[in-house]
């Protein structure tokens, strides 16, 4: 136990660091400083594996349990994308962090995984290129949140987002902006986090 609170103190006080003045994700280089300590996000804990698994019985309930290619933004060092692998053929996954799709890669040397800024991407306009494109926990990140949906919404035949439900009323105007979109809630303990789906322009 002492072992464990030692080194969330440690994760915290790194993170404070790295992701000073980070307010988009156009901030590349303190976003991948982040990384330089394994795991930064603690996404092997318990809460972060939970919110994997009831985010899969969202998209297996409300959109489908198989689909020949999904595009993950945000994927970080690739723990989420272990689940979604259960739900594509095919899985992409997207980080504006070097060393993060490095780690991803080792961890899951079957997925592709690409560097870089969704914008930024040679596919980025074509429409209905993934059956489902996933966002999870990185919205807060995008300097122009509408771009951003409008540039998933062309990319997904269906579309899914996750956010932490307190940072709502930043994100969520944005979000429900979106055609025929749905949402629900689940929790873990007192974290609650928020999902959103709806049709891409492909599927409508």
């Amino acid at each position: 136990m002492a072992k464990e609170k030692a080194e969330q103190i440690v994760r915290r006080t790194w993170m404070k660091y790295a992701l000073r003045g980070v307010r988009q994700n156009d901030a590349h280089d303190r976003l991948d400083l982040a990384y330089k300590m394994p795991d930064p996000w603690h996404m092997a804990s318990e809460q972060e594996q939970t919110r994997f698994v009831e985010t899969c019985a969202i998209i297996e309930r409300e959109l489908g349990d198989r689909f020949e290619s999904l595009l993950e933004i945000g994927c970080g060092e690739g723990h989420q994308t272990v689940h979604l692998t259960d739900l594509a053929e095919r899985v992409t996954g997207l980080d504006v962090s070097e060393t993060a799709i490095e780690r991803a890669r080792r961890r899951l040397p079957e997925a592709e995984f690409l560097v870089g800024d969704l914008a930024m991407q040679p596919w980025v306009t074509e429409r209905g290129r993934y059956d489902l494109v996933t966002a999870c926990e990185v919205i807060y990140y995008m300097s122009d949140m509408p771009g951003f949906l409008r540039s998933i919404d062309e990319l997904g035949r269906s579309c899914l987002v996750t956010y932490f439900a307190p940072a709502a009323r930043k994100v969520e105007a944005h979000i429900m902006a979106m055609p025929d979109v749905k949402t629900t809630t689940f929790r873990y303990g007192d974290v609650e986090w928020v999902a959103a789906w709806w049709q891409g322009a492909a599927s409508r």
